[in-house]
């Protein structure tokens, strides 16, 4: 069976995610007690289900310890399981939880001090649920949403579910450094000390796909040298990431607004690694 746990930070758009994937044809179950995972497994599987999304989160705070457990016994059984953790930076996450006025799920769960009767604020809150979540985020393929719309987070998520049943999946990803790094990243490249296009009033409006852009820095003395090298770095620990079991590799590229040199970087690596490898792009900035 296909299986793939969404889960993540509260108010970081796991709702959003486990909607796109009931629209992809997955029967969706939304905050299940992580130790009725394999009951709900074995239950589907009698149905004849092949796939399975669930959706956990610090409302089950109290059986989350043994899920990743779970989750290494389900794919010893067989099972192509995926995880999914969806973050934000907390500032994004206080602007949400200001936009619909609802209260944090661990609000009333604990204390910020032994004795206290206060209850903690909403960045205690945070913070407290990434601590009780990190074991689950390392074994994760984690998603920034910090930023995304929500249709931008629907597509991102169909693609990832998408994927073939393949070692790894290779994300390229462009980002400007003004808006900070991708919480997502595993490397991250910086490509700012290339010529910018931007201050060419003929390119600003343009982006790295398009044809000026691209002529314009192919012509650059240090852009292919640079582009070798990242492509080599990524060429030679590439092995290695396939043999730590990763499901996905993101490679970061970013530059001052993320419109120009980081997207055609990323273009640019996407198009030589699709020779040999399963590819996707993402561009954070582009509409």
């Amino acid at each position: 069976m296909r299986i793939i746990l969404i889960t993540g930070i509260s108010g970081s758009g796991k709702s959003v995610g486990l909607n796109a994937l009931e629209d992809a044809g997955y029967f969706c179950v939304d905050n299940l007690p992580p130790k009725l995972l394999r009951q709900l497994v074995e239950t589907r599987l009698e149905e004849g289900a092949q796939t399975l999304a669930v959706a956990m989160d610090a409302r089950s705070a109290d059986s989350l310890a043994g899920l990743p457990a779970d989750i290494q016994k389900l794919k010893d059984e067989g099972h192509d399981v995926k995880v999914l953790f969806l973050s934000a930076k907390t500032e994004s996450l206080i602007a949400r939880f200001s936009e619909t006025r609802r209260s944090h799920p661990l609000s009333h769960r604990f204390r910020p001090s032994p004795g206290s009767s206060d209850q903690p604020t909403l960045t205690e809150c945070i913070l407290r649920e990434r601590e009780m979540l990190s074991a689950i985020e390392g074994i994760s393929h984690v998603i920034d949403t910090s930023g995304l719309s929500a249709n931008k987070l629907r597509a991102w998520i169909k693609d990832l579910v998408e994927t073939e049943r393949t070692p790894l999946t290779l994300l390229f990803e462009s980002f400007a450094f003004k808006f900070g790094v991708p919480l997502d990243a595993d490397l991250v490249f910086d490509v700012r000390v290339l010529p910018n296009p931007y201050y060419d009033l003929r390119l600003r409006p343009l982006t790295g796909r398009d044809e000026p852009v691209v002529a314009f820095l192919d012509v650059q003395a240090h852009v292919a040298e640079l582009q070798a090298d990242i492509r080599g770095f990524v060429e030679k620990w590439l092995p290695a990431f396939k043999n730590d079991n990763r499901s996905y590799l993101t490679v970061a590229i970013g530059c001052t607004g993320g419109q120009h040199r980081s997207v055609y970087m990323v273009e640019k690596l996407a198009r030589h690694f699709r020779a040999t490898e399963r590819v996707l792009v993402r561009h954070r900035e582009l509409n």
